[in-house]
């Protein structure tokens, strides 16, 4: 009997990644009934990490913090209380998606609730917490991070400094003596897709303002407050170089906060969440005769660049067993998606040319494109193309 573990991002916008594992699951059972099924919800760091965790077992905890724009936001966090391991998500706190009316807000955007969101899972007893970092809507270089985390940072006059990454400039006094003392006893992991530095022109400024909405000039200024953001707080201790560590430059600058000021370490948010769901041992259970389906809503080109599924599809590749991927979109050739160590992908596009019917109906497409994955992948005999 073929064994088949499936581990899918989400499909952004229509499914989570566990309606994206239950509809893969459905359609293979449709025409395999028997096949032994394992699904495990993935993410890469970004939106969706804390769901995943909560497929993986932890518990939810609730509770209200700073939105990017000021405003008060619910958001959750996972929480593994055997060992006090917590998920807190950017994206749940500071990210594009909590912006009031959703309309940017380049420069006044805050990460200052990502650190009340911290701060809860330092308050429900996590002592160590990854940091998924996706999704953001800031570009304060963390500022507003390390003031919710106690951390003093004063205009000239005394007065806090303001919000966003418009204010950095206006940055005059920092005090780090007053970030919270449980930090200290925490392992913050930093679970992060790219390795951007924090300045110059593949800085946090440069590539990712303008995603959030900053035009040219509001990239200068973002640029010019990161730096004074930079020599501010060396001359009150702060190492040397720390704004060229990788990663530095994610989630607009909190990467640089949270590894020079809170001593994070970096690792790339897929393989952080292919250990917390446990894919490793299930992948090692499995043989060349068995089968990995991985997904996520596009194959394109940013899916080469550290996403779930060139992960999984790697782990599976490197354990020697058969990967193949479904996708709402597939905009990779096939030597493209061999690199990655994936043998097929279905699209659902394949299915119903129209876009945003395949956004409307997914989980009904996703079926039959798994239908027909299990006739082609899934025999009675367990043997496999190729």
């Amino acid at each position: 009997m073929t064994a088949v573990l499936i581990a899918c991002d989400k499909f952004k916008g229509s499914l989570t990644s566990a309606e994206v594992c239950a509809a893969v699951e459905a359609g293979i059972r449709r025409v395999r009934p028997d096949t032994a099924v394992a699904a495990m919800p993935m993410a890469d760091g970004g939106e969706g990490s804390v769901a995943a965790a909560f497929s993986a077992g932890f518990a939810e905890i609730t509770t209200t913090v700073t939105g990017p724009g000021g405003q008060p936001v619910a958001a959750s966090f996972a929480l593994r209380r055997s060992d006090g391991t917590a998920v807190v998500e950017m994206a749940q706190a500071s990210g594009l998606l909590q912006l009031p009316g959703g309309l940017p807000d380049p420069l006044g955007a805050t990460s200052f609730g990502t650190g009340e969101l911290v701060r809860a899972a330092l308050e429900a007893g996590a002592r160590t917490i990854i940091l998924a970092v996706g999704g953001s809507a800031s570009t304060d270089g963390g500022a507003g991070f390390l003031q919710a985390l106690g951390a003093t940072l004063s205009r000239a006059d005394g007065t806090p400094l303001g919000r966003g990454g418009k204010a950095l400039g206006d940055l005059a006094v920092v005090d780090l003596k007053t970030l919270d003392s449980r930090l200290t006893d925490c392992r913050i992991i930093l679970a992060a897709d790219v390795d951007n530095p924090l300045l110059g022109l593949r800085g946090a400024a440069a590539v990712y303002a303008p995603q959030k909405g900053a035009d040219e000039s509001h990239v200068r200024l973002l640029e010019e407050g990161l730096g004074h953001y930079v020599r501010t707080l060396r001359a009150a201790g702060l190492r040397a170089g720390a704004e060229d560590l990788p990663g530095a430059g994610a989630a607009g600058g909190l990467g640089f906060s949270a590894q020079s000021v809170l001593g994070a370490t970096m690792r790339p948010g897929i393989d952080v969440m292919m250990d917390l769901a446990g894919f490793g041992e299930a992948l090692a259970t499995l043989t060349s005769a068995d089968l990995v389906i991985t997904g996520e809503g596009s194959l394109d080109r940013q899916t080469l660049n550290g996403k779930a599924v060139a992960g999984v599809a790697r782990a599976a590749w490197d354990a020697g067993v058969p990967a193949v991927a479904v996708c709402g979109r597939g905009l990779l050739g096939r030597g493209e998606l061999a690199g990655l160590g994936i043998s097929q992908a279905y699209a659902l596009t394949d299915h119903e040319p129209d876009v945003a019917r395949c956004i409307s109906n997914a989980a009904a497409l996703l079926e039959s494109a798994a239908e027909q994955l299990a006739r082609e992948w899934i025999r009675a005999e367990a043997s496999l193309p190729g």
